[in-house]
């Protein structure tokens, strides 16, 4: 994302505002802490090579269990109590590619709240146009290279270090700190946080506070994100020989149809709306739609050449991203509606409509603790005011949100988003580093406030 479309221009964003009450007391003795994440630069790029060296690749769900085995028994070590969970039955899962998730947690053996470091472990796959080993975990110019880098493991390396931090500094901390590496956020995050969430692990009063250490810019906090329709369209037609086609009926002429109903009515109309949640970059304050492939006629995936046939069939998938302003309800009808009035205009014109995937918009309240203590922490590690944003994507807050019903659940970690998926993907050693400070000083402000 670039910098300046975090300006946002909604009076108040910034956390300079927008301050921990009594700020100082809210960070009680947090400068060993401080200086032991300092100390141990070589442990977090040691263990973010570590992580990135394990090819997590989803789909098809690679090499899970050693990747959360390397997490269970580094905080097993260290005090925490390790859970290992298989959320069998899930999309994906199987004997081959069991979805397994860690969760760690460490009780402070005196009353009080749960801040829960959650990341996921699956990373996509690396594609082309790599100059260095995706999986090597190359360290050079102070950066780490690698799939996940960025998206998560540099977070998840950094989450680890500050907690293990906060233990080692002596400082006495009320309630509970959990750790958690979950499956499959790539693919929606059902293997992972949902299923989770469906069991009680993301509810209160087990936890009351997460932070997501996704790649969303070091000095950001990221408090929600947009909606998502994910859907198919399929257009009829009639199958007919190629030579012929009067005698059929082309579904991928239909097909067209829908196009151009989406070119001059529905982008246009969607340009026109623009949301008051603070999503960067700018240009996804805006709806939208992707469409994200389209298919009409005979398979593909052979040498040979096609038999002339008339098309009977076209599928399309769309992506549509929607606002807190709009509804569900209303985003499909309006899809819907298009679709209709081609049954009306076009003659022979038929389709069908599935739903594949859908998430509502979620916002945590910038103003709620977890938002509150993380600007803060920003603001004494890097000597700036942090910027409030939304994603224009969605992660794992949407299930601790609509599954868990806990609404103190914001992202923040290191790394540059515009980076997440790219080939050489890398993450900032100095960005791990303020992160780590950022999320111990957080952990140890929400465990000591007054509730």
């Amino acid at each position: 994302m670039a910098a300046d479309a975090c300006d946002l221009a909604i009076a108040g964003l910034d956390a300079e505002d927008r301050l921990m009450p009594d700020s100082a007391a809210a960070f009680p003795s947090t400068e060993p802490v401080l200086g032991l994440i300092d100390g141990r630069v070589d442990d977090l790029v040691a263990l973010t090579q570590d992580l990135i060296r394990i090819p997590t690749i989803n789909p098809p769900g690679d090499f899970y269990t050693p990747c959360a085995e390397l997490i269970g028994e580094r905080l097993r070590r260290r005090g925490f109590e390790v859970a290992y969970l298989r959320a069998e039955g899930t999309p994906g899962d199987s004997d081959r590619y069991p979805r397994i998730n860690v969760v760690a947690r460490r009780e402070s053996g005196r009353p009080g709240p749960c801040v829960h470091f959650n990341s996921h472990i699956d990373v996509v796959e690396p594609g082309a146009g790599w100059t260095v080993d995706p999986f090597g975990g190359l360290l050079k110019d102070g950066k780490v290279y690698g799939r996940g880098a960025c998206d998560m493991k540099g977070g998840l390396a950094a989450s680890i270090v500050a907690v293990e931090a906060l233990i080692d500094s002596g400082i006495e901390l009320p309630g509970a700190i959990e750790v958690s590496g979950t499956a499959d956020e790539e693919s929606g995050g059902y293997g992972g946080v949902a299923w989770l969430a469906e069991r009680g692990w993301f509810s209160p009063p087990r936890v009351d506070h997460v932070i997501i250490p996704e790649p969303l810019n070091v000095d950001r906090v990221c408090i929600g994100h947009r909606g998502v329709w994910w859907a198919e369209i399929e257009t009829k037609g009639r199958i007919a020989h190629g030579s012929m086609p009067f005698l059929g009926d082309s579904a991928i002429r239909h097909m067209s149809a829908v196009l151009e109903k989406f070119e001059h009515e529905l982008y246009p109309a969607l340009g026109e709306r623009r949301s008051e949640m603070p999503v960067a970059p700018d240009g996804a304050r805006t709806s939208s739609l992707n469409i994200n492939s389209l298919h009409g006629g005979q398979g593909e995936g052979f040498d040979g050449l096609p038999a002339p046939l008339v098309a009977d069939s076209c599928r399309m998938i769309i992506d549509r991203r929607f606002l807190i302003e709009e509804s569900l309800e209303d985003v499909k009808g309006e899809v819907q509606g298009l679709l209709e009035s081609l049954v009306r205009e076009r003659p022979g014109f038929t389709y069908g409509l599935r739903d594949l995937f859908a998430v509502a918009p979620t916002m945590a309240d910038r103003d709620g603790p977890v938002a509150t203590a993380t600007a803060e922490a920003i603001r004494r590690v890097l000597g700036r005011p942090a910027q409030f944003i939304c994603s224009p994507g969605t992660y794992d807050q949407k299930h601790v949100d609509r599954i868990g019903k806990l609404k103190d659940c914001i992202a923040y970690g290191p790394g540059v988003l515009d980076l997440a998926h790219q080939p050489d993907e890398w993450v900032g050693i100095d960005d791990m580093i303020a992160s780590a400070k950022v999320m111990a000083l957080s952990a140890a402000a929400l465990l000591t406030r007054e509730r």
